[in-house]
């Protein structure tokens, strides 16, 4: 059976702005797709459209991009965390 919290959300993109939030320094896409349990190639599409939204911002640094959340993607990760701990 399902989780509860599946009904209302896609569980990797949200997942990945909840896993941000938790942890405040800034990761590399790698470690975040291992987090939430994806192909590195889904979590750059996901993380791409997270971007668009304004929810994350990339940093380059050298050949790699660090991701942050934005002020707007804390606010979203605040509210999913908050959904899923009334659905539990």
């Amino acid at each position: 059976m399902k989780d509860n919290f599946d009904i209302f959300f896609r569980r990797k993109p949200a997942m990945m702005l909840v896993s941000l939030k938790k942890n405040t320094r800034m990761r590399y896409g790698s470690v975040l797709a291992k987090e939430v349990d994806c192909t590195y190639s889904h979590a750059v599409k996901i993380l791409q459209t997270l971007q668009s939204l304004k929810l994350v911002e990339f940093q380059k640094k050298g050949r790699i991009k660090l991701i942050k959340l934005t002020k707007k993607g804390k606010d979203v990760a605040d509210a999913i965390e908050h959904i899923q701990d009334l659905v539990k």
